[in-house]
This record gives C-alpha cells, sequence and structure tokens, in this order.
C-alpha cells in the first residue's frame, strides 16, 4: 500500500490546506511550516484571557480557550472557510485534535464531562449536510477521551447568518434560540461548549445561558479561532 501511495501521490499530490503547498512523507493535513507559523493564542496557559474577557459581566464561565488568532486574508482563514462553506468537515476533525492537544495540556480543564458542540438549526443542517462544530469536537474528543453530546442542546430556531451584523444585532439574533432535551443528564456536570469562530460571543453566550437552567452545572468554552 505504501507503493501504491507514493505512485498516487505522483499524480495527485496532497497539498497542504492553507498554504498550498503539497505535502511530504509525513506531513498531513498542515506542511510543517504553516503548523510552526499558526497564530497560536496559547490561552489555555493563561488565566483571565482575552476568550475569557468576552464574557465578564454577561455569563459566568469557568475557563476559555482559542487554538489561533483569526486574521482576514491570513492563509489560516482559508481553513475556516473550507471548514464552513466547502463541505471540508474533515478540517473540523484536524483542527479538533490540535485544540485537544491543548486541552490536555493545561490543568484548567482537567474535569470536564462532555463536550457541547454549538448546534445548527435543523434546517441548515440539512443545507450543509453537517455541524462543522461537531467535527472539531470530534477531534477534541479524539484526543482528550471527554465524551460528546450533541443531541441534548437542540437549536429549535433557524437564525440569519452573524456575519456583518453589530454587536448588538448579534445578541438579539440569538436570544433564545436553544433548548435542553434532558435537563438531567447536565445536572451537576462541567460542559464544553465547541464552537469554530469567537466574534462577540454572542452564540456562545446564549448556549450558556440557556444551560445555566441545569441544576448545579459549570461551563467552559473552547473554539478553533478567534477573532
Amino acid at each position: 500500500m505504501g507503493i501504491i501511495g507514493d505512485f498516487f501521490n505522483l499524480f495527485y499530490p496532497q497539498v497542504c490546506e492553507a498554504c498550498g503547498n503539497a505535502l511530504v512523507k509525513n506531513e498531513d493535513f498542515l506542511c510543517t511550516k504553516c503548523i510552526v507559523e499558526l497564530p497560536y493564542t496559547h490561552y489555555h496557559k493563561i488565566v483571565d484571557n482575552p476568550i475569557e474577557q468576552i464574557f465578564w459581566g454577561r455569563v459566568n464561565v469557568e475557563n476559555a480557550t482559542a487554538l489561533f488568532k483569526f486574521h482576514k486574508k491570513s492563509k489560516y482563514q482559508k481553513l475556516i472557510h473550507k471548514l464552513k462553506y466547502k463541505g471540508r468537515k474533515e478540517i473540523g476533525f484536524e483542527l479538533g485534535k490540535y485544540l485537544g492537544a491543548e486541552i490536555n495540556l493545561s490543568n484548567r480543564f482537567n474535569n470536564i464531562d462532555y463536550i457541547v458542540p454549538v448546534p445548527l438549526h435543523k434546517k441548515r443542517y440539512k443545507e450543509r449536510g453537517y455541524n462543522q462544530s461537531n467535527w472539531i469536537a470530534k477531534g477534541i474528543s479524539e484526543i482528550t477521551n471527554i465524551p460528546i453530546s450533541v443531541d441534548n442542546l437542540i437549536r429549535t430556531v433557524a437564525t440569519e447568518t452573524q456575519t456583518r451584523k453589530s454587536k448588538l444585532q448579534r445578541w438579539e439574533n440569538v436570544q433564545s434560540i436553544f433548548e435542553i432535551s434532558d435537563k438531567t443528564q447536565f445536572e451537576n456536570k462541567h460542559l464544553l461548549i465547541i464552537d469554530d469562530v469567537v466574534t462577540t460571543g454572542a452564540t456562545l453566550e446564549s448556549c450558556a445561558n440557556k444551560l445555566y437552567e441545569v441544576e448545579n452545572v459549570k461551563i467552559s468554552i473552547s473554539v478553533v479561532a478567534v477573532v
């Protein structure tokens, strides 16, 4: 199979998802140069980091982190665009593994009971065919062995896209759009909410507010990128 794989790659080379250059042996998904240059936040090591500060005075968050900083027109913007709009759900899985590795290195996320991806409305899910946050969660779970809950937190309203909305409009757009199927599943649990990108934090705040209706629940947050 190694010979066949080498022959196939000769004519159809695998390329780095960020820069587009051909991958060499032992490289997968991203080339070594792009991995090294990824604008990591290292927020998993920092108490009161900028992600956590987003939610100060809005909703109680135990801990929060982001894998990297999102810069428009950067080569890493392509990763998020492919994940959300080009059907490349495996990118979410791979980025989730990077995020999971950081979570494993941090003692701030030691006691997570469930990973909870931000849900898509069934209409949007049908259009896209998958939930990118679910695939990020799968990657995190692959590394951390933390179980995922994908059916208990439900999105009941098909909201408009948050793109090009003001901070206030984003907040208004996502109020009261989530429901919980079985609150007892989350009682006395520490939940890690997962999303792809955080800008104003409005969607994550709405998720957390709904989950805080559960008795004695704790909430942490982890995202792939922060704007």
